[in-house]
């Protein structure tokens, strides 16, 4: 019987929500898209700070969050056309959302033999992404070519491009950075100048925040970077990965590459602090499962995995205010989470407020 009641309850909520967003952003509801090329820095012109925007045939919602995705490649190599970027974007605008596929700045060979060119080098395409996220809400506040929701957006990739996304997100101010043995901030002074974590790729005057991280197979420098104020995260990753590594180790698994730690460790660091995450973990599983796209089944569950761990953040979940005339005799009967399970309050995490005139609110506590 309690069983019953938790599933009845979760599929109440699950329908619910899923009424909220008209069906939206979990299943692909459009067949076709549209793929458009723009150069999104307005300091920079060239291949490297181009981007693929891709929004559906006939969708014509105005609010729309936008998914930001970049490609891997070791920081040396790869395009916003490959396999994974092209099958991630047309999945995600198929669901609804705007997807974009971007280029950002990459090293030669001599990344792979010093730290300070791959502090720089991250910390250049963190800028490039940045740029990118600012493109979208400076494009909104002249006109809304692409139909947004500026206060959603989500920016994740595979391999290298994940690193960038989890970088982005998580180092808060330049204070975070080591001094020693590599002066890290000034190298971000070097970067951005007076524009700080921000950046040298330019659309200054818009924000870069995020509202969550996407990660396929990839990794953070130092776990410390993650606090509870920090944007939910979910990922994807392969417990034999040492390209990035799963726990932590160096780099491509080479002694001269900077210590990245995967989901093993940030996950752990993310439930320390109460910071809202998921992860799915493919046992075995190495570091290339995402690089074909849809071609690799583990792919299509990465993208599924991902879309359901969105869906609840998104603002079309929540529900409208009620007067205090019409909830003054309404009394909470339970709390549960996005599973149905009774909950207590937590931070950063989606709550479903159940009341006995049968209303749900849905809430994001955040600290």
């Amino acid at each position: 019987m309690k069983k019953l009641a938790i599933l009845l309850t979760l599929t109440f909520v699950s329908a619910f929500i899923f009424a909220q967003c008209d069906g939206r952003y979990q299943t692909e509801i459009f067949s076709s898209v549209t793929v458009t090329e723009v150069n999104y820095s307005d300091v920079y012109t060239d291949n490297e700070h181009k981007m693929d925007i891709y929004t559906a045939n006939g969708d014509t919602a105005t609010n729309r969050p936008v998914i930001l995705y970049m490609h891997g490649g070791s920081f040396t190599a790869g395009d916003k056309t490959t396999n994974d970027c092209v099958d991630f974007c047309e999945s995600m605008a198929k669901r609804g959302y705007v997807a974009a596929s971007l280029n950002y700045r990459l090293s030669d060979f001599s990344f792979l033999f010093s730290n300070e060119i791959q502090y720089e080098t991250v910390l250049k395409a963190v800028s490039d992404a940045k740029s990118a996220i600012r493109y979208f809400r400076k494009d909104f506040a002249a006109v809304n070519t692409y139909g947004i929701d500026p206060n959603t957006i989500f920016v994740g990739g595979y391999s290298a491009g994940a690193v960038i996304a989890v970088h982005l997100a998580y180092i808060d101010s330049i204070s975070d950075l080591p001094t020693t043995p590599i002066n890290v901030q000034t190298i971000v002074n070097n970067v951005g100048g007076t524009n700080g974590l921000e950046g040298d790729a330019g659309n200054y005057g818009y924000s870069s925040d995020l509202s969550g991280v996407i990660s396929f197979a990839g990794g953070i420098n130092d776990v410390n970077w993650i606090d509870a104020n920090d944007e939910p995260l979910v990922s994807v990753q392969g417990t034999d990965d040492l390209t990035v590594n799963y726990n932590c180790g160096p780099g491509q698994n080479l002694a001269s590459v900077l210590t990245l730690c995967g989901s093993g460790e940030m996950h752990p660091k993310a439930d320390a602090v109460g910071l809202f995450n998921d992860k799915l973990i493919f046992s075995g599983e190495g570091h290339n499962w995402a690089a074909y796209g849809n071609s690799n089944p583990k792919f299509i569950q990465a993208m599924d995995f991902t879309t359901d761990f969105l869906f609840p953040l998104l603002p079309c979940n929540s529900t409208t205010s009620i007067s205090e005339g019409n909830t003054r005799n309404k009394q909470l009967t339970r709390i549960t989470d996005i599973l149905g399970k009774n909950a207590n309050s937590i931070s950063n995490g989606p709550l479903f407020y159940i009341y006995d005139d049968g209303t749900v609110e849905k809430k994001i506590i955040i600290k």
